[in-house]
């Protein structure tokens, strides 16, 4: 006589539950057993960490291989993932070492921001440039396409150590503290980058633009 199948202890959590809850909460139920709980975060984290690496390395098709092993480290390690730190920093920073990686393989050693095209943006605040708004004309969304791909290009120009930060501050809105603990210096390296990386992307950006 077959045995009956072992019940979970732990009750099923609905989908629309699971993805009210915040990364570290998410982390805990996966390990519990809830399998749905990493689903969850992949798709929170997936396309930001695609733009991320595809503006560092300049290479889309690549960057989503490294997006996927970006979760298989994840995945393998999450157990040793400290909950009492952001999540979004632990996973940036396994993204940024594998674009860092990558272009070491390769050997590969706006306007000052999008914000003075269009104007009203604080070059403090923690939120990345947008390009496109679903209420726009489409002749609007063209053009901010447009000036997206201008962006991208100026961006694959500057030196590595300047890409990294400028993408993270000024394309993915991450705070100054997360930025030089993703990469690993202080606060003052990273302004600093960060202000070298703003001149070099105005010095290529204007010409386009005039």
């Amino acid at each position: 006589m077959s045995r009956p199948l072992r019940q979970s202890s732990q009750p099923a959590v609905p989908r629309e539950v699971l993805e009210d809850l915040d990364d570290a909460t998410l982390v805990r139920r996966y390990l519990a057993g809830t399998e749905r709980a990493f689903a969850v975060l992949v798709t929170r984290y997936q396309s930001r960490l695609l733009n991320f690496i595809a503006r560092t390395i300049g290479d889309r098709d690549r960057a989503e291989d490294l997006v996927q092993e970006a979760f298989i480290r994840v995945a393998r390690h999450l157990h040793r993932f400290d909950d009492t730190k952001k999540f979004s920093t632990w996973i940036y920073t396994i993204a940024s070492n594998l674009a860092k990686n990558e272009l070491r393989n390769r050997a590969r050693s706006p306007l000052v921001l999008f914000q003075a095209l269009t104007g009203g943006r604080d070059a403090d605040e923690d939120r990345p440039l947008e390009f496109e708004d679903k209420s726009d004309t489409p002749d609007v969304q063209l053009e901010r396409r447009e000036m997206r791909a201008v962006v991208d290009a100026a961006v694959s120009r500057l030196p590595k150590h300047h890409r990294e930060v400028f993408v993270l501050r000024e394309l993915e809105g991450r705070p100054y503290e997360e930025i030089a603990e993703i990469t690993r210096t202080n606060l003052g390296t990273v302004k600093s980058r960060l202000n070298r990386a703003r001149a070099s992307f105005a010095g290529l950006v204007g010409p386009v633009l005039d």
